[in-house]
């Protein structure tokens, strides 16, 4: 993790007292820096802080100086470990809980405990902050505008495929999580199976000493992989741009783009070739994007 200098803070004895309800708490995903100070300030004044992983948890806490009781809520014990967080609501506790990074409950646990305290007719308040997919749709260029985040795909080959197979006609731009040894298969799964024309935004490592975000045509992502084995270390957010929309460009067209592309940037290759040829340039710019990798 990236620690800032300045973050740590010392607990204040005179927080005010919180409602009883669940307090769900975004923390940093890297740089602790980007803890929000309201999230700071609901750790501080909460009874007590539910954590994926105590261990992870205590030392985020222990970094801000906040000293607070710290229980074990897993994937596995969610369910049962729910009951006893009700119990501390109705009881008139404020309690937060924490993942180990990120947003609870999106791809990380929290989900059910959310769904039990809600259904138990108390409060759950969002504390915002942090998420990898929306950190990676901000650096990514998504332009059409909808998208559609997945997750996690299924680890085996047959089911990743299926999934991908269901998801290849939506016009929208589809963002997953990839864990590293899994990378590689992941995107090559991705080229046979989804256009190998539409680009690919991969974000590893975000807020982290080591962040890259590259984007490039899904063909080529295999072979950017390949080419440094520091490409495929830490956490992955892929992100598949919407399809390109069907055009008809001529083969002439299509040989003054190529030549354009090759030494021009996008637009302006889009622009001349369009002038050349008398083809639209909005029609030539995408099909000039599908063609050029980006950095």
């Amino acid at each position: 993790m990236n620690i800032c200098d300045n973050a740590g803070m010392s607990e204040s004895p005179h927080h005010t007292r919180l409602p009883p309800a669940l307090y769900v708490v975004a923390t940093p995903i890297g740089n602790l820096g980007d803890i929000t100070l309201r999230a700071l300030d609901t750790l501080k004044s909460v009874d007590r802080v539910a954590a994926e992983d105590t261990r992870v948890s205590g030392q985020l806490l222990a970094h801000f100086a906040i000293s607070k009781p710290l229980v074990s809520i897993r994937e596995h014990n969610e369910r049962e470990a729910a009951e006893k967080v009700i119990a501390w609501i109705a009881a008139g506790e404020a309690v937060a809980y924490v993942s180990d990074a990120g947003t609870p409950a999106v791809s990380d646990p929290g989900a059910r405990l959310v769904a039990a305290v809600r259904a138990a007719g108390l409060m759950v308040v969002p504390i915002p902050g942090v998420s990898a997919v929306t950190a990676a749709l901000s650096a990514a260029g998504v332009e059409s505008g909808a998208w559609l985040f997945h997750g996690f795909l299924p680890p085996k080959t047959g089911a990743r495929r299926a999934q991908l197979q269901a998801l290849a006609a939506l016009p929208a731009a589809l963002v997953f999580y990839e864990a590293p040894h899994r990378i590689e298969e992941t995107l090559a799964d991705m080229a046979a199976v989804l256009d190998s024309a539409r680009r690919v935004t991969l974000a590893r490592e975000l807020t982290k000493k080591f962040e890259s975000i590259v984007t490039l045509p899904l063909r080529d992502a295999p072979a950017w992989l390949a080419a440094d084995p520091n490409h495929v270390r830490g956490e992955f957010v892929v992100i598949v741009h919407a399809p390109l929309a069907e055009v008809a460009i001529d083969a002439e067209a299509m040989r003054v783009l190529d030549i354009l592309q090759g030494a021009l940037p996008p637009t302006l290759a889009a622009k001349l070739a369009s002038q050349i040829t008398g083809r639209s340039k909005a029609e030539l710019y995408k099909m000039s994007l599908a063609m050029k990798p980006q950095g």
